[in-house]
């Protein structure tokens, strides 16, 4: 019964020190860039990743799905909202070929950002998800994904 406990125990702590393993913390901030006509106004929509040392995250524009999972935005349908553009990509990026995966890939790591510029034609609030996945150079951790509300008034 003691050995029954103790594995229990064990398995307890061993996920809980998995489940508490995240290099990526996410923050996320809508930047006024323009007031416009009739109540419009631009914004950008800037991402940033904080990634832990020696922990990466992957570009939105990987040149196929057979490696890793790339950082994807998806925003709620809101008919007050328009994308401008695609999603910008800045920060400390690596781009060449990867063992882990065995293609050439692209990823950043330290603090990079994502912006996705936006017109909107009246207040409102703008709502989704992104989707990343994180690396070292052994291992990888499961997809992760977040929720982000904007108000853009």
């Amino acid at each position: 019964m003691k050995k029954i406990a103790f594995f229990a125990c064990a398995m307890f702590f061993a996920f809980g020190a998995m489940a508490q393993q995240n290099p990526v913390k996410w923050s996320y901030e809508a930047k006024k860039v323009a007031d416009g006509p009739a109540g419009t106004s631009t914004y950008d929509l800037v991402f940033t990743a904080n990634i832990s040392d020696g922990w990466y995250v992957y570009s939105q524009y990987l040149e196929s799905d057979d490696g890793p999972v790339r950082t994807s935005f998806t925003y709620d349908e809101n008919a007050a909202v328009k994308m401008e553009g695609k999603n910008l990509e800045d920060g400390h990026k690596y781009e060449g070929y990867d063992d882990l995966f065995g293609m050439t890939i692209i990823k950043f790591n330290g603090q990079p950002t994502f912006t996705q510029r936006v017109k909107i034609t009246k207040p409102t609030t703008l709502s989704g998800h992104l989707e990343f996945m994180t690396c070292d150079n052994e291992r990888c951790l499961p997809p992760s994904e977040v929720s982000f509300r904007f108000d853009l008034k």
